[in-house]
């Protein structure tokens, strides 16, 4: 089964009680716009309730994951609150209760990395390049990833990946432990493997198994996601990232030199 619809992802089939969700907007580098967002939280929320679905994957087409948000896209119409698609999408990445199994390549900025802090397996391929600008956009980090990644990499390197925004490689992704390994060759086939030798192990204590590795952070994840998501959306409507975005589209350097 395949099915592919304007909102540019595709929701297949992988066999073996596996289902993918493939970003599909290659040309824009899979950039996530509103009705991605939706799209996807509905997959999700369908796949958690669909007991033939026992793990899902998460990838995108033409060897990259995503370049993040879609800038025009986005400020169209910015979020305002959990009901906004990227929220919901969040939410229901968070609270999903079976496998959730990442396949990275090329470009994975903003939540595009941070999204992989909520997946129980990730892999990327060597030419995979992590990014979370959001300082750099005049905005705050989300999807909780200012209390993930401390604990994750340690308060210094947290502190340098988020302040500084700057690329870093599949080698550290898999050294701060935000995914499982570097593979070589096909990384979505190999996703897709892991994905399918998970789905033939006992579904109950599968579930049980993921909700017990999250239950000590759930309450702390569900709630850094909120404060974030109201600095957020308050950061949006700052001159600072009135800057940063005009800047970009205008394809120029921002100039925050008079900001305090």
């Amino acid at each position: 089964m395949s099915e592919t619809a304007p909102d540019h992802v595709a929701v297949e089939a992988a066999g073996d009680g596996v289902r993918h969700l493939v970003l599909d907007r290659p040309a824009k580098k899979n950039a996530l716009t509103r009705a991605m967002y939706a799209r996807l939280a509905d997959a999700l929320t369908e796949a958690a309730d669909d007991a033939d679905v026992r793990v899902v994957v998460l990838s995108g087409r033409g060897g990259v994951f995503t370049g993040g948000n879609d800038l025009g896209d986005f400020m169209e119409e910015p979020p305002t609150g959990p009901d906004s698609p990227v929220f919901r999408f969040l939410s229901a990445a968070v609270g999903f209760p079976k496998p959730l199994v990442a396949a990275v390549a090329g470009p994975a900025i903003g939540i595009g990395t941070t999204v992989l802090l909520h997946c129980d397996l990730a892999y990327a391929a060597a030419d995979a390049v992590f990014k979370m600008p959001f300082v750099d956009l005049g905005l705050v980090p989300e999807a909780a990833s200012s209390l993930l990644l401390p604990r994750l990499a340690g308060p210094a390197r947290a502190a340098e990946l988020l302040l500084f925004g700057e690329s870093f490689t599949a080698e550290t992704a898999r050294e701060i432990g935000l995914i499982n390994a570097v593979v070589g060759g096909d990384v979505v086939g190999h996703a897709v493997e892991r994905a399918q030798a998970l789905a033939q192990k006992p579904p109950a204590a599968l579930r049980q198994t993921k909700a017990l590795l999250r239950r000590a952070s759930a309450d702390e994840v569900g709630e850094t996601i909120a404060h974030e998501g109201r600095l957020f959306v308050e950061r949006l409507g700052s001159p600072e990232a009135a800057e940063a975005f005009t800047a970009f589209f205008e394809k120029r350097a921002p100039d925050f030199s008079a900001f305090e």
